[in-house]
């Protein structure tokens, strides 16, 4: 039986993003003292055609959801807390307890 999270954290991203890398560790961070839900994509891959149109100059940028009963199934852009650029890891755990109430 699958996890059930009350956040979903989908991180947007590239290859060789140096600020990415650094956005990445603050999740991983935060990922290790309480459970949410992560997904990573990558907006040059050509499946994410959608996102790149919208982020392509703004990566990194992480969606925090609420997912109280399972929904939604994916990122949206109406209903996320969004976060651009730079984060500490406690800007972000703000942010998931704002998602998680």
């Amino acid at each position: 039986m699958a996890p059930n999270y009350l956040a979903r954290l989908t991180f947007f991203t590239r290859a060789g993003c140096g600020l990415c890398d650094t956005a990445k560790n603050t999740v991983v961070q935060l990922r290790k003292r309480r459970p949410f839900e992560y997904i990573e994509k990558d907006i040059m891959d050509s499946r994410n055609k959608c996102w790149k149109d919208v982020y392509e100059f703004d990566v990194p940028v992480l969606h925090v959801q609420s997912i109280k009963d399972g929904l939604p199934q994916e990122a949206q852009l109406s209903d996320a807390r969004k976060l651009f650029h730079r984060w500490t890891e406690q800007e972000l755990e703000k942010v998931v307890d704002e998602a998680e109430k």
